[in-house]
């Protein structure tokens, strides 16, 4: 079941949504055709919960949104980028476990 904490951000959106949010926000870059992205969709809604109100967190559908991906170099996906006060401070590529994902995000507070 999808959290409604997740985010969906866009092309349009993500200046304002992502660069200039005065909390550090977590990019899923994913697809719907992608195992992998399917497999920690539910460990993001997790943290979606947990971190509410400290770290925003939210998913970029790499098929409708080309640009974005393009210009941080994403080649391959599920990527997630942490980023915080619009600059990039972290990035994973590939399924891994919440216990990763949680550390990456504690770094941001």
């Amino acid at each position: 079941m999808a959290s409604d904490k997740v985010n969906h951000f866009s092309d349009a959106d993500f200046d304002a949504q992502v660069l200039k949010s005065g909390q550090p926000v977590l990019v899923d870059f994913w697809a719907p055709w992608c195992g992998p992205c399917k497999a920690i969709g539910p460990v993001i809604d997790e943290l979606a919960g947990e971190f509410d109100g400290k770290v925003k967190i939210g998913k970029m559908n790499v098929d409708d949104n080309p640009a974005t991906p393009g210009k941080y170099g994403i080649r391959a996906i599920p990527t997630l980028i942490l980023f915080k006060n619009g600059e990039v401070l972290d990035q994973i590529t590939g399924a891994v476990g919440k216990p990763q994902l949680t550390a990456m995000l504690n770094k941001a507070l």
